[in-house]
């Protein structure tokens, strides 16, 4: 698929400056910005990082997803009139007036972004973002980012999981927009989706801003607007050479022979649902996929559709296939398949050969993963309310934290120790075995020298004794992405972030890939890093005695 065009990607842009203003945040973030600015303080160079704490879904990765979105926000980042007017209203009266002004000039040109590169497979403590700017500027941006992050990576993430228990072969068709939570997160659950795996989406609105493949077929409510033949028009469809022909009767007889051959109950078939096919066939005779469980499979809705795509394919055309959404999919699928080659056999009709089979129906990743375990003839799966909502967990869970001011490193030491923090500016690297597969991420402080191929170094696994390690490859996470208010790299489109997905997962070895208790991919901190975290700690231990001073 072909990247973006210019005007695609200034629409993007309209629309994250449209749904992800500067008031988009939380209170308090201006609340701390004034105490910054009445100290003095808010022009002070500061570092923050936004990271996760654990890997969604009980699994053993997550994707990274949103980068782009915050970059195009960071870009557009500014105040209005009418911003700070309202920030008037809701800040204590006693707030300096002047405060309001310097809210008023602020922009991201002192801000810089390093970061992992978007749709690239990330683990639970790892820096994804981080965020270099005067203290003011960057406490503000915490919030939005956050939102932009949190959402997109964790459908992403769910969106992999599904495509890993389909299989690679197997079409998978997004359709949640209904379902999702709000307009925003439906757009935003399309988009990541398809990053994460899937191929095609029912949201035209997200086809038309990053050329995602859309796909839709017809409700069951279109079938049962139906009565009898007597409503279907035009009576007539032409065939691919353009010769006029009565549709409703040639049908009729292939309807005749199919229900021969299958031994039917004719008193069983329902006229109004082949008035329904048949109109919907006129209408679109080159993309006939009608659902077939409005009333009954077996008994009506297999036999009318068969009917009617045998008429299509005597008139030249080629028919779809058909839509499953209720029931014993599995085994439907089986008995569509074997009446499809039937009908292929017995009236010599090879285009029934590549007729497909959706399945649609509440599918969630068990569901999908019992797929591969039953016999069945499925091609392509819709999936829509549990891949949105991410119903088995609502949130990433993405943290922003400070890790440095004035150059020194900043530390949170919790009575908790899984929300403490990793103080200074990081380096990120990934380390690649001999077999081709990546076994540890190396976080670093940004001043060491990189690891190096072949030479072993000492690291520090997260909750672990020390080690060494040697890898065969290593790559470099971390890229600068923003800078002085521009964005400084080029913005991937949907299609080539979908494929970045597909590359790095493959990188993976399967053990860590596992749906179900998969094995606990490493994170550890470097030498000097390591050393770094423990001085911090006994300082922190120290910091009451500057009572005995009082």
């Amino acid at each position: 698929m072909a990247a973006p065009s210019g005007s695609t990607c200034g629409v993007r842009e309209r629309s994250i400056r449209e749904r992800v203003p500067p008031l988009l945040t939380d209170l308090y973030q201006f609340t701390m910005a004034y105490a910054y600015w009445r100290a003095g303080r808010h022009q002070e160079p500061a570092v923050f990082e936004l990271f996760f704490r654990d890997n969604p879904f009980g699994g053993g990765f997550s994707i990274f997803a949103g980068l782009d979105d915050c970059l195009l926000f960071l870009q557009s980042f500014h105040f209005t009139d009418e911003d700070v007017d309202f920030l008037r209203s809701v800040l204590p009266p006693a707030t300096d007036p002047a405060f309001f002004q310097f809210l008023r000039g602020l922009d991201c040109s002192g801000v810089t972004v390093r970061s992992v590169p978007e749709g690239t497979l990330v683990f639970a403590r790892v820096p994804l973002m981080e965020v270099e700017g005067p203290l003011a500027v960057v406490q503000l941006l915490e919030t939005s980012l956050l939102c932009l992050v949190n959402y997109a990576s964790l459908v992403c993430s769910n969106a992999a999981r599904f495509r890993l228990a389909a299989g690679p072969s197997r079409r998978l068709v997004e359709m949640g927009l209904r379902r999702a939570q709000g307009p925003d997160g439906g757009l935003t659950a399309s988009r990541y989706t398809h990053v994460g795996g899937f191929d095609l989406t029912s949201n035209v609105q997200a086809g038309f801003l990053f050329g995602i493949p859309v796909a839709g077929t017809m409700a069951h409510s279109y079938v049962t607007s139906f009565t009898s033949l007597e409503e279907v028009y035009p009576r007539t469809l032409a065939t691919v050479n353009g010769d006029p022909v009565d549709f409703i009767s040639l049908t009729k007889v292939w309807l005749s022979h199919v229900s021969g051959l299958l031994e039917a109950e004719p008193g069983k078939i329902r006229e109004d649902e082949l008035a329904a096919f048949l109109s919907y066939a006129v209408s679109y005779p080159h993309n006939f996929l009608p659902v077939i469980d409005s009333y009954s499979v077996g008994c009506s809705g297999l036999l009318n559709f068969c009917a009617v795509a045998l008429a299509l394919c005597e008139l030249g055309y080629q028919p779809v296939g058909v839509r499953l959404d209720s029931g014993d999919l599995c085994r439907q699928s089986v008995d569509v398949r074997r009446v499809f080659r039937l009908c292929r056999k017995h009236f010599s009709i090879p285009a029934f050969d590549s007729l497909i089979i959706m399945a649609t129906n509440n599918i969630s990743e068990q569901s999908m993963a019992e797929l591969n375990k039953k016999e069945n003839e499925i091609d392509v799966v819709g999936v829509g309310t549990h891949l949105v909502t991410c119903t088995k967990q609502p949130s990433l869970g993405c943290v922003y934290k400070l890790v440095e001011v004035r150059g020194r490193p900043r530390m949170k030491s919790s009575e908790d120790p899984e929300k403490s923090t990793v103080p200074g500016r990081k380096a990120v690297y990934r380390l690649v075995g001999a077999d081709g597969h990546a076994f540890l991420d190396l976080v670093c402080l940004g001043a060491e020298a990189s690891p190096q191929a072949g030479v072993p170094l000492s690291c520090f696994p997260l909750g672990c004794d020390g080690s060494v390690v040697t890898p065969a490859q290593v790559t470099c996470l971390f890229q600068e992405v923003f800078t002085k208010g521009q964005v400084t790299q080029r913005l991937c489109s949907t299609a080539e972030t979908r494929a970045k997905v597909q590359t790095s997962l493959q990188t993976l070895h399967p053990r860590h890939k596992r749906l179900q208790e998969p094995d606990t991919y490493t994170v550890a901190l470097s030498e000097r890093l390591h050393h770094l975290v423990a001085e911090i700690q006994r300082g922190t231990s120290n910091h009451g005695s500057f009572l005995s001073a009082i």
